[in-house]
């Protein structure tokens, strides 16, 4: 789904960016983005590696382990899968529109713009990825009774 997000929102991005430049001056791509995008990365990671490690702590029996809260995991993960979505969506907007920007890299003014673009759609993706690893990490262990699809002994 999130490749899917992300192919439309590019696609759209670039049409959309080859007709504002026909009519008018297309907008800049802010040097913001690719430095909020690696914070709520970083932020995502960061608590993916934490709640890996608490649960390695907890699974091992360690004292003076402490425990994950269910519902902070859960929330976790709505957050991980939220900025996922979010992600894909920026970075197809912003892929779309440094598609677009490619084809005239030889104004420096654009060429910026790219490179801006460029690095937003890299930590758009790194955000993904960071989610996708939470999510990872939150996952319950399956139970083996349920899939084997036997029978239980009497």
């Amino acid at each position: 789904m999130l490749a899917g997000v992300f192919v439309v929102a590019a696609v759209l991005s670039w049409a959309v960016a080859r007709l504002w430049n026909a009519v008018g001056t297309l907008p800049s791509v802010p040097l913001a983005a690719p430095v909020v995008l690696a914070l709520i990365a970083v932020v995502l990671l960061a608590t993916a590696l934490s709640l890996r490690a608490r649960l390695r702590a907890q699974r091992e029996r360690r004292p003076g382990a402490k425990g994950v809260d269910p519902l902070m995991a859960a929330r976790a993960v709505v957050f991980g899968q939220a900025s996922a979505l979010v992600a894909a969506l920026v970075a197809g907007m912003y892929g779309g529109t440094g598609a677009f920007l490619l084809e005239s890299l030889d104004i420096p003014a654009r060429r910026d713009q790219a490179i801006y673009a460029g690095f937003s759609v890299l930590t758009g993706l790194a955000v993904i990825g960071a989610a996708l690893f939470l999510e990872r990490v939150c996952k319950l262990p399956e139970d083996d009774d349920d899939h084997t699809g036997a029978a239980p002994a009497a």
